[in-house]
Formats: C-alpha cells, sequence, structure tokens
C-alpha cells in the first residue's frame, strides 16, 4: 500500500483542500443568509423600499409635505442659524400636514393593496423626501413622518443645493414641491413637476381612493392647442382641432404620471378588482366636449390609456367640479385655475409648463 501511495503523494492533499473551501463557502453563505434574516426580522415588518427602477418614485419637498410656513418666516427674517436652532427646540413638535400630505397617505394606501395582491413585486409607489433643509432640521421631520405612520425611508437633504442631480439620479416619476424655481428647474429637466399649494379651505379626502385630476393643454398634452388659442382666437382652435381631430395630441410634462397610475390601475384589474381600485383618474378641462373634445379622447385611445372620468367644461369655472370629486392632487397650468381650484378647497398644483407661462409672466 505505501508503494502505491509514493508515486501519486504529492498530489493527494489537493481535493482535500478544495473540498474543505467549498465547505467553508457553504458556511458563510449560511452564516451570511441567517444574518440577513435576522436583520430583515429583526428591523421591521415593513417592506423594503423597491428598488428605484422598479419603483413610481414620487419626490416631495418637506413644505409640501408638511405645513412651514412658520418656519419660512424665521429662515427668511431672521437667517439660516436661528432656523435651524428653531427646528432643533421644536424636533419633538410634530408638523401639521402639508398640501401634499393626503396625496402621499393616499398613495401608500394604494401601496398596501398591492402588496396584498403582489406581495412580491416592487412595482409600486416610492415615497423620497427630498429637500433643500440641513440635516439638522432631519430629526425634526423623522418624528413627525413616524408620528404619522408614513412610510418614508429614503430622504435626501441638500442642504440648500439645487435637488434637481438627485431627482435625476432616482429616476424621479413625480417631484412636489412649494418651491416653483425649482419645480421650474425641473421641468426644464424633463421631470414632471409641479408646485404645491394649500387649499384655503379644509375638506375631507377619501382614505380608500387614491383621486387625481388633470387638466389636459399643457399638462398631459402639449401646449399645442393652447398656443392656437392665445394666438389667433377660439374659432381658429375649434377649427384646427376639427381638422385634425384623428392626429394625436403631443405629449405633456404629466403624460407619464398618468401612464403610471394607468399600469398601477391594470394590475388591480387583473386580480378582477376593477370595481375595487384604489385608484381613479380625472381629465378636467375648459375644452367644449362638441368642438374639441374628440381629439383629445382619441390622443388618450392612441396612447393605450384610460381616464376613468372625462369632464369637458366648455370654459366654465373649474372649482366647483373639483369640489365634488375632492382630488387628493389636481394638477394645472393656468394659476387662474389653481387659485380658483384652492378657493374652494382643492389640493392644488400648478404645473409651469407652455405658453400660459408666458402670460402669466407678463400679467
Amino acid at each position: 500500500v505505501p508503494g502505491t501511495m509514493s508515486g501519486s503523494g504529492s498530489e493527494e492533499p489537493e481535493p482535500e483542500h478544495n473540498e474543505e473551501a467549498e465547505v467553508r463557502l457553504q458556511e458563510a453563505e449560511q452564516d451570511w443568509a441567517a444574518a440577513k434574516a435576522f436583520y430583515d426580522n429583526l428591523v421591521t415588518k415593513k417592506p423594503r423600499p423597491p428598488k428605484p427602477q422598479n419603483a413610481i418614485t414620487v419626490a416631495v419637498s418637506s413644505r409640501a409635505l408638511f405645513d412651514l410656513v412658520e418656519e419660512r418666516r424665521i429662515y427668511e427674517e431672521q437667517g439660516l442659524e436661528k432656523y435651524v436652532e428653531f427646528q432643533q427646540n421644536n424636533e419633538n413638535v410634530t408638523l401639521k400636514p402639508g398640501p401634499a400630505f393626503f396625496f402621499v397617505k393616499a398613495l401608500e394606501h394604494v401601496n398596501a393593496r398591492l402588496l396584498e395582491l403582489y406581495p412580491d413585486d416592487e412595482e409600486r409607489f416610492d415615497i423620497v423626501l427630498m429637500t433643500n433643509n440641513h440635516a439638522q432640521v432631519g430629526v425634526r421631520l423623522i418624528n413627525s413622518i413616524n408620528h404619522y405612520g408614513l412610510t418614508i425611508e429614503r430622504f435626501c437633504m441638500t442642504g440648500g443645493q439645487s435637488p434637481i442631480g438627485y431627482l435625476t439620479a432616482y429616476l424621479t416619476n413625480l417631484y412636489l414641491s412649494a418651491d416653483s424655481e425649482k419645480v421650474q428647474e425641473a421641468i426644464e429637466a424633463g421631470i414632471a413637476s409641479a408646485t404645491m399649494f394649500t387649499p384655503n379651505r379644509d375638506v375631507s379626502y377619501s382614505d380608500t381612493q387614491l383621486r387625481v385630476a388633470f387638466d389636459g393643454d399643457a399638462v398631459i398634452f402639449s401646449d399645442e392647442s393652447e398656443q392656437i388659442v392665445k394666438e389667433q382666437g377660439l374659432d381658429r382652435f375649434f377649427e384646427h382641432e376639427q381638422l385634425n381631430e384623428n392626429k394625436p395630441l403631443a405629449q405633456g410634462p404629466l403624460k407619464g404620471f398618468l401612464e403610471d397610475l394607468g399600469k398601477i390601475q391594470k394590475k388591480f384589474y387583473a386580480k378582477n378588482e376593477r370595481l375595487n381600485c384604489p385608484i381613479r383618474t380625472y381629465l378636467v378641462t375648459a375644452r367644449s366636449a362638441a368642438s374639441s373634445g374628440a381629439r383629445v379622447l382619441k390622443t388618450l385611445r392612441s396612447w393605450g390609456l384610460e381616464i376613468d372620468e372625462a369632464l369637458f367644461l366648455a370654459g366654465a369655472p373649474k372649482g366647483p367640479i373639483l369640489v365634488k370629486i375632492r382630488p387628493h392632487i389636481f394638477f394645472d397650468d393656468q394659476m387662474f385655475h389653481v387659485e380658483g381650484a384652492r378657493k374652494l378647497g382643492t389640493i392644488a398644483a400648478h404645473v409651469p409648463y407652455g405658453i400660459a407661462q408666458k402670460y402669466h409672466k407678463s400679467s
């Protein structure tokens, strides 16, 4: 036996060494899996934030999410240091809801329903707090978010710097802020954005259904038709729309977000939940149905998009209709409609896009 061993003696230990390495690797993998399982169970039973490439990312500024009017006044009148000091001294005082608060709550309700139907699917809303606040203010924001039980895991506190680069990095689908300059910057960077305004009256909003209302031209669609109204008048506009009835309108800045809502709605329809869908979308447009409505509906159809309700108001004010809908957010490109909606208690958001901005700025 020694004779047979001697010929291959130097090669024998090699397989044993490989076996040992394999065992060690398996043990390391088991340890890692056990540690991960322990961490997952230990930290929270809440679902993890989805990966940005799978999520519908909604970035919200702190002044959109919370009422920071008093704090803003301190910042403007007394400067940054006093503002930070005030926030730190009041970090256990819960902030009141701001204009985007109920919209965020409604998004989270949709997420909860999605997770019941699709527990392993990451295509859901991810709320990111995107604020140019300094990190020292973070504790009060965290305390307030926890107080209301909001699921906001990702914070971006830019310390006075522009958030645009971060919005792009997070693959942001919608950005809501109280700062019109930052919103304008985001729109110019191709990010769907709107400036939030607090309504003048308190109204109640649905806890079980996210309701999103959109203006049409320069919001879902391009401002092509509005340009004709402004430059050539209403009669020429009606003529143009009827001539081009079968030519789809170009897309506007919020078309992508309407598409995102439609994708999520289809997930509920696939589970036979159409009648119980937690998302409802509305088109609220000053267009006349008879004179210029067909092109709008045919454009949506050509995009493969459904809208739940279309209201053609033929120039009538939008505020009274929006009171009946009670949307969590209403998007419009004209401040005239935003102000009218706010007065009657609607949470309105201004989309600074298209020819209406030129007229708004010069007035």
